[in-house]
């Protein structure tokens, strides 16, 4: 279908809804207590006299990756859904760095759970917005009465070529969230929608060791039309306004962005603040968007609605309208907060951040 004809459709006709009513019926994130000031990596690539588009960033230690940091905030997301793990019939993990080329790290994550054998697992891929991608197949599955719960992760490491403008902001953390029945969630899902183009922005061939951008291309063709594009046709599609919500979330891959396409899209600061996190953890890729929501989350109140949007190079966006429930304020306590991991920090220099991610190869 060619554009003009597509856009001819009902805006209601784009929305992508579950024939049985679903939600978040549990939430987890994490990140990495390590922290590489963004001032450091000025030092060492311009002697001090770059500019520095965030504080910091979080980076794994020697022993994370991917999959245990997905572990973790899975546990997480467990407890709040208050359910025996055996009984998610799906995992789902989104990433751009997963830890082998080949071998799921969905299965690794679902072994730790302790949720094999019988359930559905695989990884997924769309840059930043893998982890939403994850959520709208949870959607689908549980909506369509397949299962009553889906996990759904988006997690990835620090990544970025030494002295590259993206080295300031690739970092590590994410979130899981299990998808289920309404009735059950912390959170009802009421739709979503989705919009992609064939946008190369930003990509990375098989054998690279880091991701190549499109510099300032990134922002115009990329970044804000997608964002903007899917955050539009669903406030039409749903007859809704910013007014008509408490929160915004948009993908976060440094702070200017979220901020001047929330407010193109009619948003204050206020709405969309709480959950800015890229300051201090930096742009968390799959996680960007959703370790965001999960920070909302920890504050929202029964009744207040989210509008989340996330992002990915390639370019596509996921928008998600939710309504809080009664029962996010019963289990948001019983696991460890977004705010929390945050908090708990522990700076490191350039040396250290090169030897724990491997940047100096030795054969």
């Amino acid at each position: 279908m060619n554009q003009k004809t597509d856009d001819r459709r009902p805006t209601t006709d784009r929305l992508l809804i579950p024939s049985r009513s679903v939600g978040i019926v549990g939430y987890g994130a994490y990140v990495p207590r390590y922290r590489l000031p963004a001032k450091e990596i000025s030092r060492i690539w311009t002697d001090g006299t770059g500019g520095t588009p965030i504080q910091e960033k979080a980076v794994p230690g020697p022993d994370e990756d991917t999959a245990t940091m997905a572990i973790e905030a899975a546990r997480n997301a467990v407890v709040r859904a208050a359910i025996q793990p055996e009984e998610i019939r799906a995992v789902w993990v989104g990433s751009e760095s997963h830890p082998y080329a080949v071998k799921p790290t969905s299965t690794i994550v679902a072994e730790a759970l302790g949720i094999v054998p019988f359930t559905q697992a695989g990884d997924w891929e769309f840059a930043c917005k893998a982890g939403t991608e994850a959520m709208v197949a949870a959607m689908g599955l549980v909506g369509s009465n397949m299962a009553n719960y889906a996990l759904a992760i988006g997690m990835d490491t620090a990544q970025g070529r030494p002295g590259d403008a993206l080295e300031y902001t690739a970092a590590a953390g994410g979130a899981a969230f299990i998808i289920g029945p309404a009735e059950e969630a912390l959170a009802v899902i009421e739709s979503s929608l989705s919009y992609v183009t064939d946008t190369p922005d930003f990509w990375r061939r098989e054998y690279q060791k880091y991701p190549e951008h499109g510099q300032r291309f990134t922002g115009e063709p990329a970044y804000f039309h997608h964002i903007i594009a899917a955050g539009q046709a669903y406030l039409d599609a749903t007859g809704t306004t910013a007014a008509d919500y408490q929160y915004a979330i948009f993908h976060q891959p440094n702070t200017k962005f979220p901020t001047r396409v929330g407010a193109q899209l009619g948003f204050s600061k206020e709405q969309i603040a709480p959950g800015l996190l890229v300051p201090v953890i930096g742009n968390t890729y799959s996680g960007a968007a959703i370790i965001g929501l999960t920070a909302t989350l920890d504050i929202a109140q029964p009744g207040d609605r989210i509008l989340m949007v996330s992002f990915g190079s390639g370019a596509g966006s996921d928008a998600f309208g939710l309504r809080v429930t009664k029962r996010l304020l019963e289990q948001r306590d019983k696991a460890i907060k977004t705010q929390t991991y945050i908090a708990r920090r522990t700076e490191i220099d350039y040396a250290t951040y090169t030897r724990m991610r491997g940047k100096l190869l030795m054969k």
